[in-house]
């Protein structure tokens, strides 16, 4: 995962800029920490994780004491980023909805991509029922369903609440994968076109035939305080001001190739004539 493993490094520069500048090699910090030797080199590049203990010892044999409570922050924010999916649904994943739905609540701006389904305050209860019920299948479990899918239903009250603004992107494939069956397409893509008349909504569709510029996954920016990615494995959750810079520069340039308005109904229109046909 790139910015734990990015901030993993970037914590591992500074300990090395403590360490240099405290004229002691990597061996000897090791072996007044008693390390094995390869571990202050291990964390210096970012390939191991460090612990507090860890922290608080090269600090101390670096005469930087003042330096841990800084340290100390970094390391837990780099701890508190990436959430596997299993921790995620060991916790329930009625309560990850009501965690999205505060950080949706907190926020004026919210935008979001995603290559091959639709948005979850976008998603109809049959649509997100069959999506989460195949994540839960893919992960080995059936834990609160119901009430998941109720949670993420209660969501959608805030695309008509207070002064929130909504900026949501699809790629055109999301057209097309199918999510439960083809009733539930048409239900889904019916209630999209109903939703694009909502005045602080703008979505759009990213054609299939857009030019490549960047790799890109499923993420949703909230304002320009987080973004949330998410992987096969785990949620990951960006609060790097630089990091976040470049999923807005992504999301700029996506919303470029995206069509909206019209243009995207009749994109809508054209897969829901093909799902009631094949419903």
């Amino acid at each position: 995962m790139t910015n734990v493993g990015e901030a993993r490094r970037d914590l591992g520069a500074r300990l090395r800029g403590l360490r240099v500048a405290a004229r002691l090699r990597g061996y000897q910090l090791a072996q007044q920490a008693g390390w094995h030797p390869a571990k202050v080199s291990r964390i210096e590049h970012g390939t191991q994780a460090v612990s507090e203990d860890d922290l608080a010892a090269w600090c101390r044999l670096t005469d930087a004491e003042r330096e841990l409570p800084d340290l100390l922050a970094t390391l837990r924010n780099i701890s508190a980023a990436w959430m596997e999916w299993r921790r995620i649904v060991g916790h329930g994943y009625s309560n990850h909805q009501r965690r999205i739905s505060g950080m949706e609540d907190r926020s004026e701006l919210l935008r979001g991509y995603d290559p091959q389904v639709f948005h979850g305050l976008l998603q109809t209860p049959g649509y997100a029922r069959a999506l989460m019920a195949a994540g839960m299948e893919f992960l080995n479990t059936t834990r609160d369903l119901d009430e998941a899918v109720a949670a993420r239903m209660e969501r959608r009250r805030v695309l008509r609440e207070g002064r929130h603004r909504f900026y949501f992107l699809v790629g055109e494939q999301a057209l097309s994968t199918t999510v439960g069956d083809d009733a539930v397409m048409a239900e889904q893509l019916q209630h999209l076109i109903e939703l694009t008349a909502l005045p602080r909504l703008v979505f759009g569709i990213v054609p299939a035939g857009s030019a490549y510029f960047r790799r890109t996954t499923d993420f949703v920016l909230y304002d320009q305080r987080k973004v949330l990615v998410e992987t096969i494995t785990a949620e990951s959750a960006v609060t790097q001001p630089r990091e976040i810079a470049l999923y807005e520069k992504v999301f700029t340039r996506l919303a470029a190739q995206a069509v909206h308005g019209d243009a995207a109904r009749a994109l809508l229109a054209s897969a829901l004539e093909r799902r009631v046909a094949g419903a």
